[in-house]
This record gives C-alpha cells, sequence and structure tokens, in this order.
C-alpha cells in the first residue's frame, strides 16, 4: 500500500484524520514575477502540453524552482523522492515534490509541504493522496525529532492549483482554486506558506 492508495474514509478509520472545506487565505498582493519565469511560461504555452510528465517539466517544475530561489536560504526541493514515514500502514511511496525547510541536508529532512501532481487532471483524486502524505511528513518529522504542528499540502494540474492544510487531527481544504493565469496571486500564497513556517 502507498500515499495514493489512501482515501478519506481510510484516513479517518486508520488515523482519525477528517476533512473540513474552508478558506484557507486571505487575498494576497500579488508577487511580482522575474522575466525569466514569464518568458518559460510563454514559451511552454505555445507547445503540446497534455502528458503529466509534459506538465510537470513545462509548468509546475519552474515555478517551484523560482520558489526555491528566491528562498534559497530556506528551502530545499526533492522531486520523485521516497518518503518512508510508516511502510506497515502503508504511509510510504514517491511523492511528486516536496518542499523541506533545511537546505543543506542530503536526504529528505523537516518536510513542510507536499505537492501533488492530479491524475487525469483530476484534483478531486489527488486531494486524499496528498492528505496521506502530509500526514506522513509529519509522522517523518516527528521520528526525526522535527516539531511542526502544521504542515501543508498542494494538488495541481499545472493550470489549478488548490491547497490544503493538516493541523491536529483535520485536513483543510482550501475551498478556492488558484489557476496559472493568476501566477502572481498563487506565488504570494506560497511565498505566505514558506514565511509562516519557517519562523516556526
Amino acid at each position: 500500500m502507498a500515499y495514493s492508495d489512501y482515501n478519506f474514509k481510510k484516513l479517518k478509520k486508520d488515523f482519525g484524520i477528517k476533512n473540513r472545506v474552508i478558506s484557507l487565505f486571505e487575498k494576497f498582493k500579488e508577487t511580482e514575477i522575474d522575466e525569466w519565469l514569464k518568458n518559460y511560461l510563454k514559451i511552454s504555452s505555445i507547445i503540446n502540453i497534455e502528458t503529466e510528465k509534459a506538465k510537470s517539466e513545462a509548468i509546475i517544475f519552474p515555478i517551484l524552482i523560482y520558489l526555491k530561489e528566491k528562498n534559497k536560504n530556506f528551502i530545499t526541493l526533492y522531486s520523485g523522492s521516497n518518503l518512508r514515514a510508516d511502510t506497515k500502514k502503508g504511509l510510504n511511496g514517491e511523492c511528486d515534490f516536496i518542499i523541506s525547510k533545511d537546505t543543506k541536508s542530503f536526504e529528505i529532512n523537516y518536510p513542510i509541504m507536499q505537492i501533488v501532481e492530479a491524475k487525469n487532471n483530476n484534483i478531486q483524486i489527488g486531494i486524499p493522496q496528498c492528505a496521506a502524505q502530509m500526514l506522513g511528513a509529519r509522522i517523518y518529522n516527528k521520528q526525526n525529532e522535527k516539531k511542526l504542528d502544521t504542515i501543508y499540502g498542494c494538488v495541481t494540474t499545472g493550470y489549478e492549483w488548490r491547497f490544503l492544510k493538516l493541523e491536529n487531527d483535520i485536513i483543510y481544504i482550501d475551498e478556492r482554486k488558484y489557476y496559472l493565469i493568476e501566477l502572481g496571486e498563487l506565488l504570494s500564497v506560497f511565498q505566505h506558506i514558506i514565511n509562516i513556517t519557517i519562523k516556526n
């Protein structure tokens, strides 16, 4: 069993994790976007992007690299890494992307945010998987004696982005979706999460 096998019914049964749909964030001022990212995404928009791999390479990864560059002294980005939290309970498996609070570790250390690529352009399917990874991140941190009360997550098709927050035993799902055409505001949400997390 892996993170992708989880649904909310099983998360509640095995771990007592409930879920709520709420408004997670206030409206943020749009972040200024560097020209290289604007140009990259503009060029990407003229090619045929249909597969998950293409979306990852052409849209998702460049945005996350941009965030890494803006926060290079505070976060590390992992792509396709395995996060082993509790293999007996199935909290194990490859994660699309992990943002970690530690910048100097070779291995995953102190994950603060999980990012899941939605399969078949369906964000709904990716939400329980992301929730399971967020729970895995919390357990992983605890095993490594890293205390973090809140773990964040995001599920994306590349064009649509939806955020989650794990606090206590509740997964909060943002009622709002952000879109690629709102890139400045989307980046401001990511930056807000990084800011409030690295201060802990």
